[in-house]
């Protein structure tokens, strides 16, 4: 008779379990040193190896040559354990029995010696099933069992057993398997089973156990149904309901291109094909927090549980946005799945839910409304998103249109403006050519969409010197000077980068704000900034003014 896999490879020794060290060597240990608990509580996620760990606890308690942390495997005790019918290793599903009745025939059976074997071992699976009066009536047998008794109590709710249960047991916690363990388990069983797999098939079976190897290795059986010897990552995925990278970018590309409809046309495809919204949108929650931890942490990481090729796609995908837009995308994905799980009418909320992603790239920063504010050039313009198309079409990076008619740029109050701008970059030298790398530099920053630091190039005097751009700035625009924001637009003007130093002082082009020598609320009053604020927003007033110098 056919046997799954889950239970075919089965470990059946501390050497072929995976993903639990800190269990392994803590009980290997108290075996070796003699040092057996009468009570364990193991907890952790479904799948994880509890129950594993409990019969591979009897069989090395119980083997003929042991107490030992390397059973034999082939005395009578070892066998029986394994197949699952010795005398003296109880198994109780507490799902089934969990009343006060059930207890108390259990207490009645610690009494009896073990038949055969050295120790009488009591597995109890899903213990937080177990009422409260039952955990009452076996408190005492747990706390002073007979010398011959083990309680193993497995668990997936903790927090469910009493305390007066948990203080009496050695807890150990079992963590999710790691995604490369669980990968390179599923590949030594393809090749035992003579199954052919390759790495984006086996990465979607591992992706689907979400950290459960038994999970994990129940989609594996299925695929080998469905798919025969060869396993294919396309019907891999159509067969367990994920969606691809492909599929989820259409999001990213939408959102790239500030696409709304193509979003409602996304959702009508789905809802055509039958797919389950709701799993669409934790599979796309799932995708954005990919993205922004590859955004972070960049390609071969342990955080991301995809193959390598699949991180190189996300990474990719990942430099067309900002840290901030991830972040956005990914609360206001989180907050959609929560409301589809109640939601009536799930398809509206979606449609509702993908436009807001939408909306939230037109977002302008905080930054650049309040520096338009001070200087009063009025509300920025929209900030050109800048993505790269990784599609299935088209590899090449392309730029999002910028808005129609760009704002020209404004000549510093200083100097005057250059009759034309220059075509090329100006030749390394020791002379400052302080208009033509203000304006060239201001209209660049400008095309990028980043107004705040244009604002503060803007009135600042900017010299070039044997490679090297300087910078004098007065100190009120010290927040605006942004060295990564003037690299960009060094770059895209020199087609070089170029050395940045930035000095905070009054320009030399321009003179220095004369303040009168008066008390601190009157220079605060006479302040541009001040004055232009009371300008916009008449009936303020200034009622304290504090010499943070004093």
């Amino acid at each position: 008779m056919y046997q799954v896999i889950a239970r075919k490879y089965r470990p059946q020794s501390f050497g072929e379990l995976i993903g639990q060290e800190h269990v392994r060597t803590t009980l290997e240990n108290a075996i070796a040193q003699q040092r057996i608990a009468h009570g364990y509580i193991f907890s952790g996620q479904r799948g994880t190896g509890k129950t594993t760990v409990a019969r591979i606890m009897a069989r090395c308690v119980n083997c003929i040559q042991g107490p030992t942390a390397a059973p034999c495997g082939v005395c009578a005790s070892c066998l029986e354990i394994a197949q699952g019918n010795a005398m003296d290793v109880i198994e109780i599903d507490a799902a089934s029995n969990r009343g006060i009745n059930e207890m108390r025939e259990l207490r009645e059976n610690v009494r009896f010696r073990p038949a055969r074997d050295r120790y009488k071992v009591f597995i109890v699976d899903e213990a937080h099933q177990i009422t409260s009066e039952a955990f009452n009536a076996l408190l005492k047998t747990l706390e002073e069992p007979p010398e011959w008794v083990v309680f193993i109590l497995c668990t997936t709710e903790a927090h469910k057993i009493p305390t007066t249960i948990a203080s009496r047991c050695q807890q150990f916690s079992f963590r999710s398997v790691d995604f490369e363990e669980v990968l390179k388990r599923m590949q030594e069983i393809c090749a035992k089973e003579g199954i052919l797999a390759d790495a984006e098939a086996l990465s979607v079976l591992a992706q689907a156990g979400e950290g459960s190897v038994r999970d994990s290795l129940s989609a594996l059986d299925q695929a080998i149904a469905c798919c025969g010897t060869k396993l294919d990552a396309a019907e891999v995925r159509g067969l367990l309901g994920m969606f691809s990278l492909d599929s989820l970018d259409q999001v990213t590309q939408a959102l790239a291109a500030q696409d709304s409809r193509r979003m409602l046309d996304l959702v009508l495809d789905l809802d055509r094909n039958g797919r389950n919204l709701q799993h669409f949108c934790r599979e796309l929650a799932r995708y954005f927090r990919n993205l922004l931890v590859a955004k972070v942490a960049g390609t071969n990481t342990r955080l991301i549980a995809a193959s390598p090729r699949e991180q190189e796609r996300l990474a990719e995908i990942a430099a067309g946005f900002s840290e901030e837009d991830l972040t956005r995308y990914l609360q206001l994905t989180l907050d959609l799945f929560k409301e589809l799980q109640f939601a009536l009418q799930p398809r509206l909320h979606l449609e509702i839910g993908l436009l807001r992603l939408v909306q939230a790239g037109r977002l302008q920063p905080i930054e650049e409304a309040l520096a338009a504010l001070g200087t009063g050039s009025g509300p920025a313009p929209a900030r050109p998103a800048v993505a790269k198309n990784i599609g299935p079409e088209t590899s090449r990076p392309f730029t999002r249109p910028a808005a129609p008619n760009p704002p020209p740029a404004k000549p510093a109050p200083a100097q005057p403006a250059p009759a034309q701008a220059p075509t090329a970059p100006p030749a390394p030298a020791s002379s400052p050519d302080s208009g033509a790398w203000r304006e060239r530099l201001h209209a660049a920053l400008l095309e990028l969409g980043m107004q705040f630091t244009a604002d503060a190039v803007e009135h600042s005097t900017v010299s070039e010197s044997r490679g090297e751009l300087h910078f004098v700035t007065p100190e009120e625009f010290s927040l605006a000077m942004n060295e990564k924001d003037i690299l960009k637009a060094v770059q895209k003007i020199a087609g070089k980068p170029l050395r940045i130093k930035i000095k905070l002082g009054a320009p030399e082009a321009a003179p220095a704000i004369a303040k009168p020598a008066g008390d601190a609320e009157q220079r605060a009053l006479e302040h541009p900034e001040v004055r232009r604020f009371q300008e916009i927003f008449p009936d303020a007033q200034v009622r304290v003014v504090r010499n943070l110098k004093e």
